[in-house]
């Protein structure tokens, strides 16, 4: 029994300290609640007052163009497609353009708020604007993209001038075939051909000789007989050359400018239109009918937490000194 009276006397003590500390409050409720009043109806005027801020977001995809082969080991590939920029260095870049160049900017009614990439993305960035209204922050966004679209228009005009050069140099290649190549080979044919002619009329008036003085002269028909041997070896190798100069001549007129032809129509079908994409906004530039700051229900809620506390805080800081002047009275 003895063990149970100081537990006892311990929650009546704690009993009538929260009773003392209630009758306090409640003694300067008015106090209380004209604090949590007035600080609650400051922050609604600050916030009721304060300039509503707009929030408008775009995502823009990255352009591309198609390649020539599909060589899908290219980390910039995409379906035989080339990505005309790396989201994560234009990201930072227009960062640094948009966002840190303007920080120390004052009496701006609008600001890109951030521009980032989505995860798991490799061709879209996320593009967000805060302002005054929904037009002004769309318009900012808008600033951004207009650089993007420049600036990939550039890389795109570059690819386009480079194929059109390949165009050229094919055709350079193709009527330097033509116009010199088989041009020149046809006449070294032409020219074998009418040696080979000369050639073989000396063979026939060596074989008519040697029949007039084949029985006369046995010494000077094995001499003739020699030379004719020889002049054949010789026309044999004239026909052989002659025979590959033609390959070479059907070679360059047939699979040499096929090959040319095959290409240049290649390269030409890149040139097409729809071959070619500038970055672009998705869709359109998202907007809200609703300002994201200031929140006011929220600053009114934590003004009213704030000054209720503080109220509380006030009138325990008062009852203290109280105390302490009855005291030392």
């Amino acid at each position: 029994m003895s063990q149970k009276i100081p537990e006892q006397n311990f929650y009546q003590e704690d009993e009538i300290d929260l009773k003392e500390l209630f009758k306090i409050l409640w003694a300067k409720k008015i106090l209380i609640i004209s604090i949590t009043f007035i600080i609650t109806l400051l922050a609604g005027i600050y916030a009721f007052n304060k300039t509503p801020i707009y929030e408008a977001t775009a995502l823009v995809e990255i352009g591309n163009y198609k390649l020539h082969n599909n060589n899908n080991n290219n980390n910039n590939n995409n379906n035989n497609k080339a990505i005309l920029d790396s989201t994560a260095d234009l990201s930072k870049k227009l960062n640094t353009l948009f966002i840190d160049m303007f920080k120390n900017e004052k009496d701006r009614n609008y600001e890109i708020s951030s521009i980032s990439v989505p995860k798991k993305s490799n061709n879209f960035i996320e593009i967000k604007a805060e302002a005054i209204s929904n037009k002004i922050a769309s318009r900012e966004i808008l600033k951004v993209v207009d650089y993007i679209k420049n600036k990939h228009q550039k890389i795109l005009s570059d690819v386009k001038n480079r194929r059109e050069l390949e165009i050229k140099n094919i055709n350079t290649k193709i009527d330097n075939i033509k116009n010199k190549e088989i041009k020149l080979l046809s006449e070294k044919i032409d020219i074998q051909q009418a040696n080979l002619n000369d050639y073989k009329l000396q063979l026939n008036t060596i074989g008519k000789n040697i029949k007039d003085i084949e029985n006369s002269n046995p010494a000077l028909t094995a001499l003739k007989l020699m030379e004719k041997r020889d002049l054949s070896s010789f026309i044999l190798e004239l026909n052989l050359q002659l025979m590959d100069m033609r390959n070479q001549k059907d070679e360059l007129e047939t699979t040499s400018i096929n090959q040319l032809l095959e290409k240049k129509q290649l390269v030409e079908s890149m040139m097409l239109p729809h071959n070619y994409k500038n970055s672009e906004v998705i869709g359109r530039v998202i907007t809200n009918d609703y300002p994201i700051k200031p929140k006011k229900s929220l600053i009114v809620a934590v003004a009213f937490i704030a000054g209720f506390i503080l109220s509380i805080f006030l009138v325990f800081i008062m009852n203290a000194f109280r105390k302490e002047e009855d005291a030392a009275a």
